[in-house]
């Protein structure tokens, strides 16, 4: 029995690794995904609309960069991507990918910086 307890506890810590290791790839690529799509407009800085735009609306409330923020949770990313929200518009699903969204959406999720 003791070798039945042992077995299924390494294979437990072996299935967290592998989701914490799925998991950090996942919020690699929703940088890479931030990157391409997100970060011209909602990147730090005076060149960039979306930034600027968020920074009026919240008036020092909230961080305007959204990679700043810590109240992102991926249903209010994903809706906002696929319905666009004031000047922003919509971007389709031959834009952004349902799995680059989701990708996305766990890079901007609230998390420790």
């Amino acid at each position: 029995m003791p070798a039945v307890r042992a077995a299924l506890v390494v294979l437990a810590c072996t299935l967290v690794m592998a989701a914490g290791a799925q998991d950090a790839a996942t919020v690699e690529h929703g940088r890479q995904v931030f990157a391409y799509w997100c970060a011209p407009c909602h990147a730090p800085g005076p060149k960039h609309p979306g930034t600027q735009a968020l920074d009026a609306l919240y008036k020092g409330g909230k961080p305007a960069p959204l990679e700043q923020r810590t109240d992102l949770v991926p249903t209010i990313t994903q809706t906002f991507v696929r319905t666009g929200v004031s000047v922003m518009p919509p971007f389709r699903k031959t834009e952004i990918s349902d799995a680059d969204l989701a990708a996305l959406a766990a890079y901007l999720a609230p998390r420790a910086h």
